[in-house]
């Protein structure tokens, strides 16, 4: 048998979700008001300002370029009605498929760029205008499109973009007709979103046409975002909405004996990374597929997986555990939250972060009833200003931990968009071992006039922050190089860095207080960062390094630690030189490696 170790498991649960079930792509149809007031502009003169129709066409641009880096096999299609001239498989009047749905691509991308860019003069003569439209029509036609494909789509979406608050006004036929339609689009699992477009010194009444189009009577009216007049107001409405939430899991919360509700666990924030490198071949230029065996050492044997068993030392044995074994040693319990208590939600303390904290949101499809007992719970813990602790089993063979679920409140910004969702946070909280007591060193202190002039400074310097405000340089750069070779331009878009300093901005507003701070702390004459660092220092510190860990390597009685099983104790670095210094053969570079090599040598 082939012994991995016992511990060599990731416990992430990112990594968990990342292969769980198949990927299901999305469909997202923009469906575009093409009537001649969707062009119309404030300033005639004015050949910067851009029309609705060219916002409309901005979002979708940018739209397939977030999809190329987030979710690339998402398919997007783009749809004009208001039309003069058709092209559909159905041959409805004034409906024009400009692009199918299909993956977002380089091609695309530039066919809307120079649409937008030198399309709006010959638009007229391309497309034209025509008010005898069917929205029954155009989304009839959408509908054809999620059915027609020929990938399967998963979550299907129509956003439909819009000034025009009343269409088909005088004609109760077609309004009926598009409201039958918007019934079954909702009955066939298709999603319509309304962006509506607000004109100059004009309101878009929702309640003439669209608030019986989007929600039928059985649904609860929720009121619908401000009119858009600006593209980063449109842009920031189709993000919200076209952005994924999936939930990592759905578990029950238990708030008593036979008292359940279903929750959606989700990642509110995650890292973004730089993907993988993608290994090609050298002839054909196709992407390989990466096998791996696993070799029994002695013999060069392929062992499968059931050859191979988990195993740990202790005492200086080798003790193997069958997979069953290993299963009962990790369960504990059935998955989900499990409420202990409550807390005043003054005793969580903000230094609580062991890892990030995730979001719940009830489950209407796991258990009936689950949205009106987590509204109850949510409004209750805000008047009373509490906080839940429960236990919380994430997932099969995973540790209770102990959390807090925070409740936050529903937020809406100036536009009545949605910044923050009604649910509760889970706060992980830390165990008695992850705390530790750290020793300081007697530092000299500073006088209360320094002090003051501290708080006067930072005081000034303060701002509100926002992390959506702070773009990764790095990955901005990577991303703008690969679209400019993409899209074949001559050099990517200059990227600026707002992690730097604005030295200029702290000097406006805080300038005189860092002066009368560093004439109370500091000498006179003192520059802060001119002493150079000296040269060599950092070889001066790896030489030092290596030679303390020579050193402790060279007074260890290493047959006898093996002997003890007490090599684990030992890091790496150490077991690396005893392994260079005894002159043994090591598997890999792994402690394990090492250790299992070290024990070889000595015969235990």
């Amino acid at each position: 048998f082939g012994f991995a170790n016992f511990g060599d498991d990731d416990d992430n649960e990112e990594e968990e979700f990342t292969f769980q079930g198949v990927t299901q792509r999305d469909g997202l149809i923009f469906l575009i008001d093409c009537s001649k007031s969707m062009f119309d502009k404030d300033d005639e003169d004015n050949e910067e300002e851009e029309s609705h129709f060219q916002l409309c066409l901005r979002c979708a641009q940018t739209t397939l370029q977030n999809k190329i880096i987030s979710s690339d096999k998402d398919l997007v299609g783009i749809v004009f009605y208001g039309t003069e001239k058709s092209q559909n498989p159905s041959d409805f009047k004034h409906v024009y498929v400009y692009q199918g749905l299909e993956q977002p691509g380089a091609e695309r991308i530039l066919e809307l760029e120079n649409l937008i860019d030198d399309g709006m003069k010959s638009f007229e003569k391309d497309f034209g205008h025509n008010t005898a439209y069917s929205l029954n029509d155009a989304l009839w036609t959408c509908q054809n499109m999620f059915a027609n494909s020929s990938q399967k789509v998963g979550f299907k979406r129509i956003m439909l973009f819009t000034n025009n608050d009343n269409p088909h006004a005088g004609a109760p036929q077609l309004q009926r007709q598009a409201k039958t339609k918007a019934g079954d689009l909702k009955e066939t699992g298709i999603e319509l979103e309304l962006m509506h477009l607000q004109k100059p010194n004009e309101s878009f009444e929702v309640d003439k046409f669209y608030k019986d189009l989007l929600y039928s009577a059985d649904d609860d009216f929720t009121e619908l975002a401000n009119p858009a007049e600006r593209l980063e107001e449109l842009l920031t409405r189709v993000r919200s909405k076209d952005h994924k939430k999936r939930a990592l899991r759905r578990i029950p919360l238990t708030l008593g004996p036979g008292l359940e509700l279903g929750v959606g666990v989700y990642t509110l924030v995650r890292p973004c990374y730089k993907p993988t490198a993608v290994k090609l071949s050298r002839n054909t230029n196709e992407e390989l597929k990466t096998h791996s065996k696993t070799y029994l050492r002695e013999t060069g044997e392929v062992l499968m997986p059931q050859d191979l068993k988990k195993a740990q030392t202790y005492g200086g044995k080798r003790i193997s555990f069958e997979n069953d074994e290993i299963n009962q040693i990790k369960n504990f319990g059935e998955t989900g939250f499990k409420l202990m208590g409550f807390k005043p939600s003054s005793l969580l303390k903000k230094y609580y972060h062991v890892k990030p904290a995730q979001f719940i949101y009830p489950d209407e499809t796991t258990i009936t009833g689950s949205t009106t007992l987590f509204t109850a719970l949510l409004k209750k813990s805000l008047e009373r200003d509490v906080t839940a602790i429960c236990k919380y089993i994430s997932s099969k063979n995973f540790p209770p931990r102990f959390v807090a679920l925070v409740p936050q409140e529903e937020e809406f910004d100036k536009q009545n968009v949605q910044i923050s969702p009604p649910g509760f946070h889970v706060i992980y909280l830390p165990f008695a071992d992850d705390f530790r007591k750290v020793k300081f060193e007697e530092q000299p202190k500073a006088g209360s006039e320094q002090v003051e002039k501290a708080k006067e400074m930072i005081k000034k310097m303060k701002f509100t922050f926002n992390s959506e405000n702070f773009e990764n340089p790095s990955l901005q750069k990577y991303w703008r190089n690969i679209e400019a070779l993409a899209l074949d331009r001559t050099a990517p878009e200059e990227v600026e860095d707002f992690t730097l300093p604005d030295d200029e901005r702290m000097l406006k507003r805080a300038g005189e207080a860092i002066d009368n701070f560093k004439d109370m702390v500091f000498p006179s004459g003192y520059e802060p960062g001119a002493k150079k660092r000296k040269a060599g220092g950092a070889t001066g510190n790896a030489a030092a390094k290596k030679a303390k860990t020579a050193d402790a390597s060279a007074s260890i009685d290493v047959k006898k630690e093996a002997e003890e099983g007490r090599l684990g104790k030992l890091t790496v670095a150490v077991l690396k030189e005893i392994v260079k210094k005894e002159k043994i053969t090591a598997s890999g570079t792994k402690k394990a490696d090492l250790i299992d090599a070290i024990n070889d040598h000595f015969g235990v």
